[in-house]
């Protein structure tokens, strides 16, 4: 899964509900972030699942007339508030329908959408994107680099990390500080490709 496609590409493919590839590549990029949010919001991982699916099928049926316009709002703050929605209904019986869980048109187009974005939302985001990130890291590097630069995150002294590895405590520092580097520069291709350029 590429995170250099064109800002905002998905969300156009989305648009089309018959483009199975755009909605494979959305669940494999939120799926698992939406039911990480829901287990946080307390729910169980099976209902936190069915939360996922009903956030899907609530997308597909707006995504043919969803306009996305970045000065508008973020559209993690909308997925947020989408899933926050989800969260909520799945915890009241009966079961609401997927329609009245996503966030109408207009709430995205007076840009209600980023007011009052929740911090646990926000905060699991951040996390999500850092999960992201690792994974395209350790796909890059050498194993040792990796290693001794999650070894220092995890609070490990250099000299010890040097003799565990079997390298010098230079190579540790140089390790931690490009495998650092590679991190800030994929999450900030990450949310570029979500939320346009930060300037």
């Amino acid at each position: 899964m590429s995170w250099l496609a064109t800002r905002g590409s998905l969300l156009v493919r989305l648009r089309d509900p018959a483009d199975q590839a755009a909605w494979f590549e959305f669940h494999e990029r939120y799926g698992e972030l939406i039911v990480r949010y829901a287990q946080r919001l307390g729910l169980a991982r099976p209902d936190a699942e069915d939360v996922r699916q009903i956030v899907l099928l609530s997308l597909a049926r707006v995504m043919p007339g969803f306009e996305y316009s970045p000065e508008r709002g973020r559209f993690r703050s909308y997925l947020g508030k989408v899933v926050h929605r989800a969260v909520d209904r799945s915890r009241r019986r009966p079961k609401v329908p997927p329609e009245e869980l996503v966030l109408r048109g207009e709430d995205w187009l007076h840009g209600s959408v980023d007011a009052g974005c929740d911090p646990t939302w926000e905060e699991e985001w951040r996390r999500h994107h850092l999960r992201l990130a690792l994974s395209h890291v350790r796909r890059t590097f050498d194993r040792r680099s990796v290693q001794a630069f999650q070894a220092v995150l995890a609070g490990r002294s250099v000299p010890e990390i040097a003799v565990e590895l079997g390298t010098t405590e230079a190579a540790v520092y140089k390790a931690k500080q490009r495998v650092r580097d590679a991190l800030k520069a994929q999450i900030a291709r990450q949310l570029e490709d979500e939320d346009g350029p930060t300037e």
